[in-house]
């Protein structure tokens, strides 16, 4: 099943979370390191990069199969 990743703050560290999952798939020191695991997962998976800063908001997002907004021509 797809499930986007989510690169999410967990107090002084970083977790890799898939959507909807209530367990993080992984917590690492540093926000690089877990976009690292997440996006290697969201290929695999060709589902969504979702990259979330330290307040919890959404700062960026990639898409690896999954676009619901392809380019046009």
């Amino acid at each position: 099943m797809k499930k986007n990743q989510h690169v999410v703050p967990s107090g002084n560290q970083w977790a890799v979370k898939g959507e909807g999952n209530s367990i993080k798939t992984r917590i690492t020191q540093t926000q690089s390191e877990a976009i690292d695991i997440a996006r290697t997962i969201a290929r695999k998976e060709l589902s969504e990069l979702v990259i979330h800063g330290k307040d919890g908001r959404i700062r960026q997002k990639n898409s690896y199969g999954n676009d619901p907004f392809p380019p046009k021509g």
